[in-house]
């Protein structure tokens, strides 16, 4: 059987859109991406604007025989799943360099007073973050807003009671991965959110506010030259623009 790149990339793909990138963006740009350099077009605050497409991520890995893994769904998923985790990681940490475009208003804490979160006091700065949100957010589609935190993070929210796990909430009413919901917002747990100069930038926002475009742009297989297995390699493209600043908002904390 021969290496079948349109089913490669066809699950590749369905399995980034759990990702917490696919989840808490748009992806309203219209044109093709094929190469690092491309430009799609995104409705900017009324304006039709260029979005260059400046990111790329290669990935690779082996395979011992393509043709029992075509076969296999489950196998596939699994042999691609580390490709998946890479580009998610890329994802993230790209979209969280966003909060530098949180306007002013919209931002709790400042970089010489960030705040301290305890379970005492999460669940009034998450309630902030909402107002922010609700105060000068466009009309959304979204019914529900976001927020991106780590697992330091988490930890502390967990001990708060206003906290509403994923247990006690629909499946269907929450993003994917979501691992429950505050201030009426869905809780997305990344490890990409680190500290910068012993600060978090949380980020909260809608999916209107962040236009991402990308594209699996080749997957491909060729003979390994020291064994008999086969590579199989791809090239990710990938960018985005804030089409709706007043859509994000962020909490400036300090790292424990």
């Amino acid at each position: 059987m021969e290496f079948n790149p349109n089913q490669w990339k066809f699950t590749l793909e369905e399995m980034l859109k759990k990702g917490i990138v696919m989840q808490c963006t748009n992806k309203n740009y219209s044109g093709e991406i094929n190469y690092q350099g491309d430009r799609v077009t995104v409705k900017c605050q009324d304006q039709i604007k260029d979005l260059f497409i400046g990111q790329r991520k290669f990935f690779a890995f082996k395979v011992d025989d393509v043709a029992r893994v075509q076969c296999n769904e489950d196998l596939l998923k699994a042999h691609l799943s580390n490709a998946n985790n890479i580009i998610e990681s890329v994802q993230e940490e790209y979209l969280l360099k966003y909060h530098n475009y949180v306007l002013p208003e919209n931002t709790i804490g400042n970089e010489t007073n960030s705040i301290t979160l305890t379970k005492d006091n999460i669940y009034e700065k998450f309630v902030q973050l909402a107002i922010c949100l609700k105060n000068s957010a466009v009309d959304s589609q979204d019914k529900t807003p976001w927020v991106i935190i780590n697992p330091v993070i988490e930890s502390i929210l967990l001990q708060t009671p206003e906290f509403i796990t994923n247990r006690n909430i629909a499946d269907t009413t929450l993003r994917e991965g979501a691992t429950g919901r505050l201030a009426g917002m869905d809780v997305l747990v990344s490890t990409n959110l680190t500290a910068v100069d012993d600060k978090y930038y949380i980020l909260a926002g809608t999916n209107d506010a962040i236009t991402f475009a990308s594209q699996l742009a080749k997957i491909e297989s060729l003979r390994d030259k020291d064994s008999f297995s086969d590579l199989v390699r791809g090239l990710y493209l990938y960018d985005a623009k804030v089409v709706e600043p007043k859509s994000l908002a962020k909490l400036i904390v300090k790292a424990s």
